[in-house]
């Protein structure tokens, strides 16, 4: 799965949740689902809002983590 690191790109630019849904002119709730992972998918053109808007390239706020399944107890 591939998660969105968002949270420590602000922490490391010192702004905010809010300032980026001010300077992307997202929606709060698009932002806010972006920054927890609760997104199933992202268009290119948001993907291209948030480079610009965070002056980062794309492989800098992405990463693909491996999802290890429980085994169910019976």
């Amino acid at each position: 799965m591939i998660y969105i690191n968002i949270k420590k790109i602000l922490k490391n630019q010192k702004k905010t949740k809010y300032w980026l849904i001010k300077n992307m002119g997202s929606s709060y709730q698009a932002v806010s689902n972006l920054m927890n992972n609760e997104t199933v998918g992202i268009r290119f053109e948001t993907l291209d809002k948030i480079c610009d808007v965070l002056e980062c390239e794309p492989r800098g706020y992405y990463c693909k983590k491996k999802i290890f399944k429980k085994k169910e107890r019976k």
